[in-house]
């Protein structure tokens, strides 16, 4: 495989070197016999349809990217090339379009900017122009090497951006856009802590940046620092008081650290003087999510696609509620801005989930999952996941953490008690059983908190990902010391999220693929896996829109074979791990609340509490997709929703193989 692809790439070198040295005719034809073997070949259709513009050849070349924009809908070249064709052919306002649409997916396509200005000054609308023409300016101020870069992470093409970006970086070590380009590379990986570290230095060389001031608070925020990336979004507002970016950055942090009061205000403010701010107002109807007023929230969500009517996150963020009912006004606008040419990937990928929530709620299956299934493909699309790759990502879990590792680190590790984590797979209840044990007096709940995940990237090692990760390997060769270490930092960096509490939960469902690492540093820390029937656990999340990570769930053989490796590794904890983990079945919970709850307090040392029954009441911010449903006494009618969409789940049922579905 690995073979071929070099092959492939040989091969469009050729064909790129000869349209750069003019020689059409043997480039087109040289791109033909690439596209008779490898058809859907996107970079190909591009270099084609590059030559026949400049063969003059427009339709054809109009054909080839429609072809592409096909395989690739988020692929901003395709639409910048569509503008140039348009120019030349004299449509004018198709071309305004198409480089609208190419800015929109890739902000660093230079020449989209440069025929947006020339267009908008032919039209007389030099206030509009002078903006694309800021743009454009800008791009060109920047070395020919960070601008490749920036285009490179627009693509998708990480991996050859860092690398061409560390070079840069060798020889202008103190290039604050380059160090700022590094770390948003960092925060893609999920290497947070290489991205702080850069944004740090690169504010020690210019504190007055408020460009990567900005950053840093981001990056802070991501890390769940909430009380550093405050005081960065504080200095970003005492530096410039008017800025609105700057105070609503500042609310965004409030609420993180439970300010809600604060940030309410703030957002209050800001929608005054930006009415029709449609991000603005999806943010602050999420902080009024969180805390309960789902009603305003609604409202906010209104107003956010109000004010822009393809704003695909707001519908998305209506239907998450699970309990809002769309209006037959709001479902004809949605359809129509889904079909819509000018709708950009993102928007459309929100608004198939949300029509496919919307059909569900009126029992039309087959139309739902249409959606679903469009929405799923897209975001896919988007992604470079592989599932034979998380495959075998699992299965080194397998083979090196064995019962010879924990007999030989026995006694290892920090002895506190306090975490309780909860593994799993998404959507498969967890945010139920958190609610269960944070409404007891002795437990707090948090979140999804991504420390175990970063500190098993930390060990992986920088690798691509065809090369085999440190990780867990490396597990044998980390001392007592270490180990003690890295559990005493894990209970540190968590601190920000409790009270005094003695214990908190975290609820970050894959840590299952990390039990190993969380035993050797936190051994008495205790695992509840939240267990639910495969084919509901796998369908639910096939139709949930995550907000970030779960690459896994956006293709039915996708999410299958995920649950069928996570099965199999839970398997393996039990054998080398006897009694560590407890494992929960969401039906067992929802047909015997009692005795379900009476062995989870049981498991985790904790006395009976009938606030843990009566978890509905308890009031908290929960800021998952459940965040309704948990406020609500248990419900069964969620329990077999999968079987009305069971006509179309044969390649779900295949991928799971052999595991007992009831």
């Amino acid at each position: 495989m690995i073979d071929q692809r070099k092959q492939i790439d040989a091969r469009l070198e050729q064909a790129k070197s000869l349209l750069e040295n003019s020689r059409l005719v043997e480039a087109e034809k040289h791109t033909e016999k690439i596209l008779s073997d490898f058809p859907r070949n996107a970079e190909a259709l591009y270099i084609l349809a590059v030559c026949q513009r400049y063969l003059n050849r427009l339709e054809e070349a109009l054909k080839t990217l429609s072809r592409l924009k096909k395989i690739r809908p988020g692929y901003g070249r395709a639409f910048q090339e569509e503008g140039h064709v348009c120019v030349k052919a004299g449509f004018v306002s198709q071309a305004l379009n198409a480089y609208r649409h190419a800015v929109n997916l890739n902000n660093s396509l230079i020449a989209s900017w440069a025929g947006l200005t020339k267009i908008l000054k032919s039209q007389g609308k030099e206030k509009n122009a002078n903006i694309t023409q800021h743009e454009y300016e800008k791009l060109k101020a920047l070395p020919v090497e960070l601008l490749s870069v920036r285009n490179m992470i627009a693509e998708g093409k990480n991996f050859q951006a860092e690398r061409l970006c560390r070079k840069f970086l060798m020889e202008n070590k103190k290039n604050i856009e380059g160090m700022r380009l590094l770390a948003s590379l960092g925060v893609a990986a999920d290497v947070l802590d290489d991205a702080e570290f850069l944004l740090e230095k690169a504010l020690e060389y210019e504190p007055n940046n408020n460009f990567a001031r900005n950053d840093y608070m981001e990056v802070l925020y991501k890390r769940q620092k909430y009380q550093k990336s405050l005081k960065q979004a504080e200095i970003l507002r005492k530096k410039e008081p008017k800025n609105l970016k700057y105070q609503i950055a500042y609310a965004n942090q409030a609420v993180a650290v439970g300010k809600y009061k604060k940030a309410l205000k703030i957002y209050d403010q800001a929608n005054k003087a930006l009415p029709n701010n449609p991000e603005l107002r999806l943010v602050h109807g999420h902080a009024l999510k969180t805390i309960g007023n789902v009603d305003e929230a609604i409202e906010a969500y209104r107003k956010s696609y109000n004010a822009r009517n393809d704003y695909g996150d707001a519908y998305w963020s209506l239907a998450n509620l699970k309990t809002y009912r769309f209006t037959p006004d709001e479902v004809l606008l949605m359809d129509e801005k889904e079909s819509s040419t000018s709708t950009i990937i993102t928007d459309r990928i929100h608004l198939n989930f949300a029509l496919g929530k919307y059909y569900e709620d009126s029992k039309l299956f087959d139309k739902s999952f249409v959606h679903y299934e469009r929405g799923n493909e897209l975001q896919q699309s988007q992604q470079h996941y592989k599932k034979e790759h998380m495959t075998d990502v699992l299965n080194l879990q397998i083979e090196y953490c064995n019962s010879a590792l924990f007999e030989s680190k026995k006694e290892f590790g920090h002895d506190a008690a306090d975490p309780i984590f909860i593994v799993g797979l998404p959507r498969a209840g967890s945010t139920l059983l958190e609610q269960i044990l944070a409404s007891h007096s002795k437990v707090e709940g948090t979140l999804e908190l991504p420390n175990i995940p970063a500190l098993a990237y930390k060990l992986a090692g920088r690798k691509t990902v065809n090369e085999t990760p440190d990780y867990p390997k490396n597990l044998s060769t980390l001392s007592a010391e270490t180990l003690e270490k890295f559990g005493k930092d894990y209970l540190d960096e968590t601190r920000i999220h409790r009270t005094k509490l003695p214990h908190f939960i975290d609820k970050m469902p894959n840590n299952f693929r990390h039990i190993a690492l969380i035993h050797l540093i936190l051994p008495n820390a205790k695992i509840i896996d939240a267990r639910r029937n495969p084919m509901a656990c796998c369908f639910s999340g096939f139709k949930q829109l995550f907000a970030s990570g779960q690459q896994f769930s956006y293709g039915l053989e996708e999410i299958g074979t995920y649950y069928k490796d996570y099965v199999e590794v839970m398997n393996h904890w039990d054998k080398v791990l006897p009694g560590k983990i407890l494992r929960v079945q969401y039906e067992d919970v929802v047909s015997n609340l009692e005795n379900e709850v009476t062995r989870i307090l049981e498991y985790c040392n904790l006395p009976f509490e009938d606030n843990c029954i009566n978890f509905h009441k308890t009031e908290r911010n929960v800021r998952t997709p459940s965040s309704e449903q948990v406020r609500q006494p248990i419900y069964k009618s969620g329990l077999e929703q999968w079987k009305n969409y069971e006509p179309w789940l044969d390649p779900l049922k295949k991928s799971l193989g052999n595991i007992e579905i009831k």
